[in-house]
């Protein structure tokens, strides 16, 4: 946690990344800023209930089905943002939110979930902004699987060389860029001539 606080008390320091919107699953590192919640892992909160009942199983499935026809909404907004409807998106996102269906784990569940309106629907205020963080997983898959499967780094330095080399090579897939040249060109072993990644970033759309 102290080492987020410090990288991100930096780049705020520096001015470097303005008013962006953090979008996050609720990992208390990422909730800084202007920050989003993602979409997904709420609703896998309404997975991970467990209900008992014939009742309850049934209000959860309402409940889910509600959540996922709103989803899919938002998707549908984002692509033609109409302040216009804006307003209808609130309403109906508190219908759903302030539910009570008798379920007490579903309906603590639901409140919790309703406290989080406005990082829920940062997307109405910023439709530039993805609804989960599904784009940030898949970037981090790579590392997921070797770390499954060597155990980890036997040392901080190993540690910080993977990450920064998983890093950039994550970078150049992105901008289109061989890593294999991009290395070669850094070791001087290539005559090819790659400018920064960071000029590179910047002038990325």
């Amino acid at each position: 946690m102290l080492a987020e606080a410090g990288t991100w008390g930096c780049i705020r320091y520096h001015g470097l990344v303005g008013d962006m919107v953090i979008v996050s699953d609720d990992a208390g590192q990422f909730r800084v800023g202007n920050h989003a919640l993602c979409w997904v892992h709420c609703e896998r909160l309404l997975q991970k209930l467990m209900p008992a009942k014939a009742r309850e199983v049934r209000s959860v499935t309402l409940v889910r089905d509600l959540v996922w026809r709103f989803y899919k909404a938002l998707k549908a907004w984002k692509q033609k943002p109409s302040p216009q409807a804006i307003p209808a998106f609130r309403r109906r996102f508190d219908r759903i939110f302030t539910l009570r269906t008798g379920y007490d784990a579903l309906d603590a569940l639901l409140v919790r979930l309703h406290r989080r309106k406005a990082e829920l629907l940062r997307v109405l205020e910023r439709p530039e902004i993805p609804l989960n963080t599904n784009a940030s997983e898949n970037d981090l898959r790579s590392f997921v699987i070797k770390r499954k499967i060597s155990g980890g780094t036997m040392s901080r330095d190993g540690r910080v060389a993977r990450d920064t080399m998983l890093g950039l090579m994550k970078t150049c897939q992105k901008l289109g860029l061989s890593f294999y040249h991009y290395l070669g060109d850094r070791l001087g072993i290539r005559d090819r001539t790659i400018p920064l990644l960071a000029g590179l970033i910047a002038t990325t759309d």
